[in-house]
Parts: C-alpha cells; structure tokens; sequence
C-alpha cells in the first residue's frame, strides 16, 4: 500500500522541503540570475557553442548556485557528483576523482560539484589541478566568499568566475507565486505582510520558501507585519566580520561619508550594527575618516568622532549608538579635504629619496665649544623676536631645493590655513629670495 509521501509524488517515501520541490527543472527557471543565463550572459554563450569550461560560482546564499551546477550537467550530458567542503576530506575528493577517471574510461563525462569550496585548505584545492587541466572533471565551485582571497591563484586561471546576484524584491515575489501554486495555498498575509516577508529573506530564496512553508501552517485570519514578526524567528544579516561583507560595508560608509551623504552613511551604519559589528570598531574608522578625507578643513571633525568614543564607552549600547550616528552625520556634512593625507605621502616620498641627509646648521644645537665651533647653531633667528613672528628662514635640508607638500584647498578652515601660508611665502621671498 502507498504512503501519503509516495501518493504525492515522492518516490522515496520521505517528504521534501518546499525549497526542494520548488527546484527549478531547466536554466530558463532559475531567477534573478539573467546577466548568466539570460540571452548574451556568458554562461548562456557557453553553452551555445557546445563547451563547459570549469566554473566558480559565487554569490550570497540562497542564489541558486547548487541548482544551477545541476542544471549544467543534465544540459550538456554529465554525471553530476556533489561535494562539500564543510564535511568532505581528501579521501571523498580522491573518491570522486577515482569515480569520474572510471567514467572517463567508458566514455562518460563528470561535472564534479564542490559547495564551500573556499573551506577546502591550499593542498586540497591544488588536487583539482591536474584533474580539472585533463579534463577528467568539470569543476563547478560554489563560494559565497570573494574567490580572489579564498582561492588558490593557480585554480582561478584554470575556472572562469560567474557572479551570482541576491534575489531582487521582484524575483521573490515570484518565488511566492510559484509555492502558492505549487501548494494549492495562499499565504495568510496581508500584503504589508507580505513585503516585510520578502524584506526578512534578505535576497535568499532558499529562505525565503522555508519561511513560506512554516506559514503554510497558519490557518485563520491573514497575519499583519507585526504579527508576522512574532511568528517567525527574523533573520540575522548576512553579515560576517571577518570576511567580505564587513569590509564591504566598511567601505559602503567610508564612501558615503566621502561623498557627502549622511542618509547614505545612517543606512551603512545601522547595517553593520544590526550585523553585530563592534561599536568601538566603527568609531575607529571615523577617527580615521576624520583625519584622512577632512583634516584641516574642519579640525573640529577629530574631536567629534573622538568625542563618539568616549559617550559609547560612557553609555554603552544602545543610547551611546546615538552619539556615533551623530559623529557620521557630523563627518558626512563637514568640509572634505585630503591635503594632509596627500602631503604626507609627498613627505614620505621625499625623506625616502632624500636618505639620510642632515638638518641646516642654523637649526642645530650646539651645547659644547666643538660644535660652536663647527658652526651649529650659527645665524638661528628666535622667531618670536622677529617681526610678524616669522623668520622665514630656510628649515630644509641646504641640499635639496625648498618643495611643497600641502597645499589647502579653499574649503571650510583650511581657507584660512592657505591664506596664511600665502603670507608667509610673500615674507619669505621678500626676505630671501624666491628659492630659500
């Protein structure tokens, strides 16, 4: 006698996740991934002209990286093995080569699937190089994270690089669409509800379709946002502080503040925060900002973003979170100016040029008669007793012509600055001619 599981349709007797039932069956189903597979993508060009090179799939969860090596397979003829490199070793990755060496030999081709192939280490990803250079296996692997840090450099040049993108709100919807159907159920949400459902997959379909399926569950009246909130567990941002989605948003902000756009900078901040990152280390990256993109022409700009630390450390979270959105907003709205950061770099360049060359003698103290004598110290004009306080002699190195590392721009307080860096120039020749 069938079982319920088989009279549905599950041969195995077991019953499948939404997700997995909703699996797409050909390329043309898989959604929000058309500059791939979508008409010119260049994984549709491939496969246009009959050929499959090894591939790495990478994108955030939930994209459909698994679905589409499987896909590949079945569209161009080869047995689909899958690995994971969270749970594999190197005696199931020899298993699997051995396996797709013995097809090889009876005329058929594998495509070898490894999921997380970033948490294979050096030597286990070097294993595929000679497999994946005869041609034995088609490689496809699946990253979430970026495959220019997590890969060997060896392996790359043997796999072309597809992006994958997160589900857009559009792609989503139709992921609904297609449960509903599939199911012979609607979804008992308002459609409020039903926004704030898409918003809480964060462009993952995968999770979106088990959310979907928990509420599937739900009988009665259509649940409201705040009632949808309380009967699924919200997910946490994809957000992991020691890969490429911290420092993507670090500079999501950094970029922001840039440019201008406090909005922008309260969107970022409150992402890395809900993400779990440290309060005190987004703090430092303000001081940095601060010093680094507005310098002198707002001084005050330090002062503010230090001033954040010190009221988080007093208050804790959340109230003191308060006082770094007002640093970011204080940051995002001040004059910007890099000269300091620039005319460092010109300093640095020019000490490293220079070597070890010694100061003027006028500059140098001479507390023996020797030195006197040498001439230390000789001709050293006390500033505070010249007129306009100003000297304007000559406190580089005789041997190098006088250069110019900072140069203000007409922003905020570094106007200011340049005004009285132009007077003391005019001095300066007045006194000593234009080259001193």
């Amino acid at each position: 006698m069938s079982t319920l599981f088989e009279a549905a349709g599950l041969a195995d007797g077991t019953p499948h996740p939404l997700a997995d039932r909703l699996r797409p069956k050909t390329l043309d189903d898989v959604l929000g991934q058309d500059h791939v597979l979508g008409a010119g993508g260049p994984l549709r060009r491939m496969l246009d002209s009959g050929r499959l090179p090894s591939l790495i799939l990478w994108g955030p969860p939930g994209t459909g990286k698994t679905t589409i090596a499987r896909l590949l397979a079945d569209r161009v003829g080869l047995d689909f093995i899958q690995l994971s490199a969270v749970f594999s070793g190197v005696a199931d990755l020899r298993k699997a080569i051995d396996s797709a060496r013995e097809r090889r030999q009876i005329g058929r081709g594998t495509l070898l699937f490894v999921d997380e192939i970033h948490r294979f280490n050096r030597a286990q990803q070097d294993g595929f190089l000679p497999v994946v250079e005869d041609g034995t296996i088609v490689l496809v692997g699946a990253t979430t994270e970026n495959p220019s840090f997590e890969l060997n450099a060896a392996l790359l040049s043997r796999c072309q690089v597809l992006v994958l993108n997160r589900l857009e709100d559009a792609d989503l919807e139709k992921l609904l669409d297609r449960a509903e159907v599939l199911d012979g159920k609607r979804l008992p949400l308002t459609a409020e509800a039903r926004r704030a459902l898409r918003g809480m997959s964060d462009g993952d379909g995968r999770y979106l379709l088990n959310l979907t399926e928990d509420l599937f569950a739900f009988g009665g009246t259509d649940l409201d946002t705040e009632a949808l909130v309380k009967a699924l567990q919200k997910r946490a941002p994809i957000y992991d502080k020691s890969r490429d989605e911290h420092f993507n948003l670090f500079s999501a902000l950094h970029k922001s503040l840039r440019g201008s756009d406090a909005d922008a900078a309260l969107y970022w901040l409150a992402r890395m925060l809900a993400g779990g990152e440290a309060p005190l280390y987004i703090v430092r990256r303000l001081v940095r900002f601060a010093v680094e993109d507005i310098g002198l022409a707002d001084p005050e700009a330090v002062h503010q973003a230090l001033a954040a630390k010190d009221t988080y450390d007093f208050l804790g979270s959340p109230e003191g979170e308060l006082a770094i959105a007002q640093a970011v907003i204080y940051l995002a709205t001040a004059p910007k100016s890099n000269a300091a950061y620039t005319a460092l770099k010109k300093a640095n360049r020019a000490a490293a040029e220079t070597g070890s060359l010694a100061p003027p003698k006028h500059i140098l103290n001479a507390p023996t008669g020797l030195m006197k004598d040498l001439g230390y110290g000789d001709g050293y004009v006390y500033d505070h007793d010249a007129e306009d306080v100003f000297s304007g002699r000559n406190y580089f190195p005789d041997a190098i012509p006088r250069p110019v590392f900072y140069v203000p721009t007409e922003r905020g307080f570094e106007r200011e600055v340049g005004n009285r860096l132009a007077h003391w120039r005019t001095l300066r020749e007045k006194a000593h001619g234009p080259k001193e």
